[in-house]
């Protein structure tokens, strides 16, 4: 019965990340199969070997099969992953670090049994969130009509979803071995990038190539299973890679001492603790139970944050400044050819030159997006999470106002959105430079501060709906469907001089109206955002204050 309370518990805790993930994934998808049907896909096929093994893109691909390759072996594999890490590492370090392990196994069951009902959760979600990929994977060429020829997408979300797991494992293994939250997805996301680097850049030297092997993403990406469907001997060795990272795991968690402190001892605590300085540290630090509140929700979703702003500096910012290098005559000749109404849908913008592809390739969708995933995350579970669990309770019987709550979970959603928005900031940056494009650096923290606030303004939204109802799902669907919405009648509403003043009066219009990255930063419309942030944050003090908590 425990095993299946653990189980269902875990589930009930994760799968709010899981859903948002793959659901933009699958609008992604969408998004990119309809453009690369569009345009003259000579501008991504005629790139260099390396950024073309790095990105996972064949020689002479199609709309469907460079989609696939963009969204599945890059985007996806990386999302699914980080989840996964996200998962793992919370298995048994998180219940440690949050004091709930103790509590946990005074229940007359093992160890084991915990560590396997989390463990279950965490393939469950995963290849659940997998199947929901292959649905889109078929779907969306389906829907747009669009031939997918001999790919084979199932194998390809085999693979996929076990190199997830075998990185979820992998932090799992290390939290049971160290009860270590931090260090478990320290590594294992490091492990992760390393691997993905590892195995797209070794290949290119022929003395090197044979190191890719002592990689695990090797075993994802080599066999090419979208082309060539299942691998079984690279499928069997990320198999085996799980089950023995799985036991080790159990033998873990099983030979070492549990902590007894969810939290270390800091060297604030020790100057509160001294009798010197204990009263001027006691008024600069206030409740420990309060300074402490948006350090523990920032630390429950470490995995997704390392992804996300890796994957925003890395691949959306460092190497798009070679890529636009590249291919910069091959966008001259096609940038006027594309449709204005897949130009909308993308940002807008001269593709033509390196703000107009930055602008499209970067700030127009993966961006916001990115902000969007943290941001809405931290804002649904921040309140409604927690009634969800029902610690709600347990938290506001301490003397803490409630207000004090909400805006110690809106501090953790801003520190996540600003660790993406700086993610961001300097990988466009870098590639700038590297590249010799001359974008305007105070132009790109602009762009990057703007992006950051309308990713918050989604994320407060997400707060006051769940600080209004109390329910995750109605403050993630929420959330999700009002940002989407107001990136749709921003495109679109410009199209006509009749409607377009009505695009005034979504977030985004306060965005990219004004071209910020050749134009720098609109006071105006940064104020804009920012005083919505504050006003819905606010809306859910107001709201959370008024409502009664479940307790059932």
């Amino acid at each position: 019965m425990l095993l299946r309370t653990v189980y269902t518990k875990a589930i009930r805790d994760r799968w709010l990340a899981m859903v948002i993930a793959v659901t933009v994934l699958a609008l992604f998808l969408l998004y990119t199969m309809a453009l690369y049907r569009e345009i003259d896909l000579s501008i991504y096929t005629d790139l260099p070997e390396s950024m073309r093994v790095l990105v996972g893109i064949a020689e002479g691909a199609d709309a469907a099969s460079l989609s696939y390759s963009v969204m599945l072996n890059f985007t996806a594999a990386l999302t699914l992953a980080g989840l996964a890490i996200s998962m793992g590492a919370a298995s048994i370090a998180g219940e440690e670090r949050k004091g709930t392990l103790g509590l946990l196994l005074s229940n007359p069951r093992t160890r084991s049994r915990v560590l396997v009902g989390k463990s279950a959760s965490m393939v469950t979600l995963t290849v659940l969130g997998g199947a929901v990929l292959l649905a889109a994977g078929y779907g969306v060429p389906s829907l747009l009509e669009v031939e997918i020829g001999d790919s084979h997408v199932g194998a390809t979300m085999v693979h996929l979803v076990l190199n997830a797991l075998f990185y979820g494992f992998l932090a799992t293994a290390v939290g049971a071995w160290t009860g270590n939250r931090s260090l478990a997805s320290g590594v294992s996301g490091g492990i992760l990038i390393v691997s993905y680097f590892a195995v797209g850049l070794l290949p290119l030297d022929p003395d090197l190539a044979g190191l890719a092997r002592a990689f695990p993403w090797y075993y994802f990406d080599r066999s090419d299973p979208l082309v060539n469907g299942f691998g079984w001997s690279h499928l069997a060795v990320l198999g085996g890679g799980i089950v023995v990272l799985g036991a080790l795991a159990l033998v873990g968690v099983n030979r070492r001492d549990l902590r007894s402190r969810s939290v270390a001892r800091t060297p604030l605590d020790q100057l509160r603790a001294n009798p010197v300085t204990r009263a001027v540290f006691d008024r600069l630090a206030g409740s420990a139970r309060v300074s402490r509140l948006w350090v523990k929700t920032t630390s429950e979703h470490q995995g997704l944050l390392i992804v996300t702003a890796v994957v925003m500096f890395f691949m959306m910012g460092v190497l798009l400044g070679p890529m636009y290098v590249a291919i910069e005559d091959n966008l001259v000749r096609v940038a006027g050819d594309l449709p204005e109404a897949v130009l909308a849908i993308a940002g807008g913008g001269d593709l033509g030159t390196p703000e107009g592809f930055y602008r499209i390739e970067t700030f127009a969708l993966s961006a916001p997006i990115a902000v969007m995933i943290v941001s809405i995350v931290i804002g649904a579970r921040g309140l409604a999470g927690e009634e969800a669990q029902r610690t709600m309770g347990l938290l506001l019987a301490n003397p803490i106002r409630r207000s004090t709550v909400v805006v110690q979970q809106a501090l953790a959603m801003v520190v996540y959105a600003v660790v993406v928005g700086l993610a961001t900031f300097g990988g466009v940056t870098v590639g700038s430079l590297i590249s010799n494009l001359d974008l305007s650096i105070p132009a790109v923290a602009a762009t990057s501060g703007l992006v950051t606030l309308l990713g918050l303004v989604f994320g407060a939204l997400a707060l006051a709906l769940g600080a209004a109802t109390g329910r995750v799902r109605v403050a993630v669907y929420g959330a999700v469907g009002v940002a989407l919405a107001s990136h749709l009648v921003n495109a679109y509403l410009p199209l006509s001089d009749r409607f377009a003043p009505y695009a005034r009066w979504t977030p985004n219009y306060y965005y990219l109206s004004s071209d910020p990255l050749i134009n720098g930063m609109p006071w105006a419309h940064g104020a804009v955002l920012a005083a919505l942030v504050v006003v819905i944050v606010g809306a859910a003090v107001v709201l959370f204050n008024q409502r009664d908590i479940r307790s059932g």
